[in-house]
């Protein structure tokens, strides 16, 4: 079976040539690609000098990279993985295994440190935020959202669309598994330290804003019921709020004494509506794109299929019948 390593850089000079080493260590069948994403040092240089095979994105943002590296390359198992060598190499061999022997099509490094420096708190904690936000809306599947650190099948990274920019690919790799119901597991992994002269990229405000907005966005296009069913019920409450003691007093006198409300009380129940109708069309829009991403990744054999595939032409039998053919 073809195996790709895919490792995303931009200004990993110093952790870049063990990663490759590493992970030639633990794969040796393996292919490693870099993809160098406008670095300021010689990280493409250095990488190729280590023996991978180095590409250029020009594009910035962690998304822009991994949208190329699932385009470009063609493999049967691809391994995602940041160039900044705090992830375990040597678990590399497990997770493929687990992807092969439970025929899932994703499966995450969770990561597990004692080391404050390597897992920051603040990072610590926004992960547990978020990843219970997504557990919450799209399913309790997963427990670590923004785990660099993955496997998946063809059929998963074909049939991925890739639309984020930054480091919220994560989430959209989360949610494009939990929204096509794909079989995925988690793996605990170590996670250690930056190598010395190598600085994070993360940014734990920033970078959580541009999560969170992902999520939303994701739960408007994918469970676009549920927010504007929600934003209808909170407008219509609001309505019958400012209107309940206008009715009130409409039928004890005959009289609307507050005109002006009235007409806004009105004019909120209405867009009430009006919301809830646009979400019931945006939702059967949703199902049918929903049915084309599914039609998509089913385009594709499952990574066990092609195992057994791959072992069947190994053996001598399977030799002979391909040369007999």
């Amino acid at each position: 079976m073809q195996i790709a390593v895919l490792i995303p850089c931009y200004n990993e000079e110093k952790p870049i040539p063990g990663v490759i080493a590493a992970f030639r260590a633990a794969l040796p069948a393996a292919t490693i690609y870099v993809y160098d994403n406008n670095s300021a040092d010689r990280t493409a240089e250095v990488a190729h000098a280590a023996g991978a095979i180095v590409y250029n994105e020009l594009e910035q943002g962690k998304g822009n990279v991994v949208r190329r590296m699932f385009s470009d390359v063609e493999a049967d198992i691809y391994i995602l993985v940041d160039g900044d060598d705090t992830y375990e190499a040597g678990d590399a061999a497990r997770m493929i295994d687990k992807l092969l022997t439970e025929s899932l099509d994703m499966v995450t490094g969770c990561r597990i440190t004692d080391i404050e420096a390597a897992y920051r708190p603040g990072h610590r904690f926004g992960n547990r935020i978020l990843t219970g936000l997504v557990a919450m809306i799209f399913g309790n599947r997963t427990t670590d959202l923004l785990s660099g650190y993955r496997v998946f099948s063809r059929r998963f990274v074909k049939s991925f669309p890739a639309l984020s920019r930054g480091f919220e690919i994560e989430t959209e790799l989360t949610v494009h598994a939990l929204e096509l119901r794909m079989p995925i597991a988690d793996i605990e992994t170590r996670y250690g330290v930056r190598a010395a002269g190598s600085d994070s990229k993360l940014s734990t405000i920033g970078d959580g804003i541009r999560i969170m907005r992902t999520i939303l966005s994701l739960v408007k296009e994918e469970r676009p019921l549920q927010l504007f069913g929600i934003t209808s019920i909170l407008l219509a409450l609001t309505s019958l709020a400012l209107g309940y003691p206008l009715i009130v007093e409409f039928l004890q006198t005959g009289l609307v004494p507050r005109f002006p409300t009235a007409i806004l009380s009105a004019a909120i129940m209405i867009l009430a509506v009006l919301v809830f109708f646009s979400g019931l069309i945006l939702d059967s829009v949703t199902h049918g794109r929903r049915e084309m991403k599914r039609l998509a990744y089913l385009r594709y054999p499952a990574a066990c299929n092609l195992a057994a595939e791959a072992t069947a032409l190994a053996s001598p039998g399977g030799r002979r019948r391909t040369h007999e053919g």
